[in-house]
């Protein structure tokens, strides 16, 4: 493992404890967010709401941020509590008509992802099944359910429990060619891989800081393109979606141009502080180091893995930050158990483990992780 990555571990003590294979799932947030948490709280403690200005100034820039990890603009990102909450506003903010439609693969996609738009169906709006014979979403099976009435694809960047990465720019061009709005629910990549939302068309994109980004629960962000954020109306208004939100001695209900028009109410800073320095530990390692290491631990995996006899997934070709395995003739539910015992963080989804590393995990871990397999005797 290089000087650059290694220095990072001891920012996460819970590498000292875990053999932590379980980014997709929750992630271990680094002493550095801690810290901007309880600098935040030391301030409210000792002086109230003196430094107010300050908090706000240091939400800005975070949504600087969080603008910059998608190649987005800080008009364009809003915070939101998590990635249901970013998706919900997106569905529940257009202007659906009896009939539209909704393209989204039910079958496969996490349920933050289905939810809001099945919700719909009160509103007269249809959900078109993706098909998935592959454990991924393709432009060309998108392209399959595709009608005039189709207003909008939802696809997660990389599905949750298969680990397929969804091929975005290619997604992206087809949406524009076909008039659809592109949204992504976006938790699953990151802080994992490069976005580019620009590059890859994308209208909406949702993710929260408690998996790859390294944050914490409760906090996230929503991106809306600029130029569909009028197109957008807000489920819940408040003082802060106005244009003279510190005013509070009058009535002015100007909604904000921006993004920022879908934050209400009074901002949550501790979850704020703790993304910010997550994004700020993220952008000074850069995703793409980031994206290409987890990419070499996750070969060394499927390598000692496939030594094994396993049934490895997604093919490389596919891959982001996830693999998943299924042992040759051994009880997933008992292995997983039999790792937990042995520390490792790791998840089962769907009837197959889960493993997700992040940079600073090293080649003698994955290692560790094989002969753990290995070892193992069922019964």
């Amino acid at each position: 493992m290089s000087a650059p990555f290694e220095s990072y571990r001891a920012e996460f003590p819970v590498l000292k404890e875990q053999l932590y294979l379980n980014h997709a799932g929750v992630a271990p947030t680094s002493t550095r967010a801690a810290a901007a948490v309880k600098a935040w709280m030391d301030d409210v403690v000792n002086h109230g709401v003196l430094h107010e200005r300050g908090w706000e100034a240091q939400s800005e820039k975070v949504r600087g941020l969080a603008a910059r990890i998608i190649g987005a603009s800080p008009e364009e990102v809003a915070f939101v509590r998590n990635t249901s909450h970013g998706l919900g506003l997106v569905a529940e903010g257009l202007d659906w008509q009896p009939g539209d439609e909704v393209a989204v693969a039910t079958s496969l996609e996490y349920p933050s992802n289905v939810y809001p738009w099945l919700h719909l169906k009160g509103r007269g709006v249809e959900v078109r099944e993706i098909p998935t014979p592959d454990g991924g979403v393709t432009p060309e099976a998108v392209a399959s359910v595709l009608t005039p009435r189709t207003r909008l694809v939802a696809v997660s960047s990389v599905q949750f429990a298969t680990g397929h990465r969804t091929d975005l720019d290619a997604l992206g061009a087809l949406c524009e060619r076909s008039g659809v709005l592109l949204c992504v629910d976006g938790i699953q990549s990151v802080g994992c891989i490069p976005v580019d939302v620009k590059k890859s068309r994308v209208h909406f994109l949702s993710a929260d800081s408690h998996k790859w980004m390294l944050g914490i629960s409760g906090i996230g962000f929503l991106y809306v393109a600029k130029d569909v954020l009028p197109r957008v109306r807000p489920a819940l208004v408040g003082w802060r979606s106005t244009t003279d939100a510190w005013n509070f001695n009058r009535s002015h209900f100007e909604l904000r141009p921006d993004a920022a028009k879908f934050e209400e109410g009074s901002a949550a800073y501790p979850g704020i502080y703790a993304m910010g320095a997550a994004l700020e530990l993220l952008l000074e390692v850069g995703t793409d180091a980031i994206g290409a290491r987890i990419g070499e631990l996750l070969a060394q995996l499927d390598a000692g893995l496939r030594g094994l006899g396993c049934d490895v997934g997604p093919e490389p070709k596919d891959r982001a930050g996830i693999l998943t395995f299924l042992p040759p003739g051994a009880n997933v539910r008992a292995l997983s158990a039999y790792l937990s015992e042995k520390t490792v963080s790791h998840s089962v989804r769907r009837g197959r483990i889960r493993l997700s590393p992040h940079f600073y995990n090293t080649n003698e871990e994955m290692d560790r992780l094989v002969e753990l397999v290995r070892a193992y005797r069922p019964g």
